[in-house]
């Protein structure tokens, strides 16, 4: 079984930084990709940023030069950089793996979610 642990939500003001952080602990023969999503209030989750185990990077176009997705591949973290943060962009950010188990085969998980908060 594999865990995501969150950290680096909280409260800033618009045009702040934030880093969020995400670990995947658990049984895990490799990883293939780790992101981050986002839901706000009354939308869809959405696509932030993905990196791939290669480093592959995929943003959405609303935070492009912005945010910046970083991956640790030999401790299984991914972090992002968030930086001249909007109100737009406050939301439930959460973090997700996908990768293989050992002698189990692949696996996607979701971590229970960090809130950013932008306002003044």
């Amino acid at each position: 079984q594999v865990q995501l642990v969150e950290s680096g939500g909280g409260l800033v003001q618009p045009g702040g930084s934030l880093r969020l952080s995400c670990a995947a602990s658990g049984s895990i023969f490799s990883i293939n990709a780790m992101g981050w999503y986002r839901q706000a209030p009354g939308k869809q989750r959405e696509l932030v940023a993905e990196i791939t185990s290669v480093g592959r990077t995929n943003y959405a176009d609303s935070v492009k030069g912005r945010f910046t997705i970083s991956r640790d591949n030999a401790k299984n973290t991914v972090s992002l950089q968030m930086n001249s943060l909007k109100p737009e962009d406050a939301a439930v950010y959460h973090c997700n793996c996908r990768g293989e188990v050992a002698g189990t085969g692949n696996f996607e998980v979701w971590g229970q979610g960090t809130l950013v908060t932008v306002s003044s």
